[in-house]
């Protein structure tokens, strides 16, 4: 999401960020089962894009949802998937909201793109009330994981997301900068290994790629469709699924 400090780059498209959100529909799911969801009576959906998980904040929350993102126009396109929220423009770094203003904040891919991160983990620390709950899903491609070399796209990850502004190695960094700011933190990662899907490399494509990069991919993608199938290949991207607690006093 585009929250904070970027370089030339824009939000993905939304049928990219309604693939993103169905492919961690599942652990989402779980996460919010972990912070009782259907008790949480005002929820921020921050960093919401175009609205991917709005709808499913509003269907499960006890209580109002508040979609923020700072692409203003992305909140009035695909209105219908705000449906049942109000929308809010605003920056992950200054929140304009009271103190103790949520029972939840949920980001999804968003804290990725903040910089710096620390300036709006504060923020959430503060619009959150005493005993409320973050839920982040954001990933770490300085963990992927792939096979055979020849489709190998990590380096290329790395550099394009620095390029565009963001921190690959957020996940990593996550629990540690919560629990430094008084959170009590748990984490999970993927349980399951799934097949490759080749729309991995539209999300990189949409990336700001150099002129050998995007030659690279190429010869990268052909390697990829050389395989007989599936699982003759490997790519996984690890996602720290962070659930985190701001005490009761």
């Amino acid at each position: 999401m585009e929250i904070g400090r970027l370089v030339n780059y824009d939000l993905p498209g939304p049928e990219m960020l309604a693939q993103q959100a169905e492919w961690l529909a599942p652990a989402r799911g779980r996460l919010f089962r972990q912070v009782g969801i259907a008790r949480r009576k005002r929820v921020l959906d921050l960093g919401t894009g175009y609205g991917a998980v709005t709808g499913e904040l509003v269907r499960r929350a006890g209580g109002p949802v508040v979609a923020l993102d700072r692409v203003v126009t992305a909140l009035h396109e695909g209105v219908a998937a705000f449906a049942g929220a109000s929308r809010t423009g605003g920056d992950a770094r200054w929140l304009p909201f009271a103190d103790a203003a949520f029972d939840l904040v949920f980001t999804q891919l968003t804290l990725l793109w903040v910089q710096p991160v620390a300036r709006a983990l504060d923020e959430i620390h503060r619009v959150l009330r005493p005993g409320g709950a973050l839920v982040a899903l954001e990933p770490d491609y300085g963990g992927m994981v792939e096979y055979p070399p020849e489709i190998a796209a990590r380096e290329l990850w790395l550099s394009a997301l620095e390029r565009a502004g963001a921190d690959p190695l957020i996940g990593r960094a996550l629990p540690g900068l919560l629990t430094a700011r008084g959170f009590t933190v748990n984490v999970g990662l993927f349980e399951s290994l799934y097949a490759p899907s080749p729309a991995r490399f539209d999300f990189l494509r949409d990336l700001p790629l150099t002129v050998t990069e995007a030659l690279t991919l190429e010869k990268v993608e052909l390697g990829a469709l050389a395989r007989s199938s599936p699982w003759a290949q490997i790519a996984h991207l690890p996602f720290f699924l962070v659930t985190a607690f701001k005490p009761e006093s």
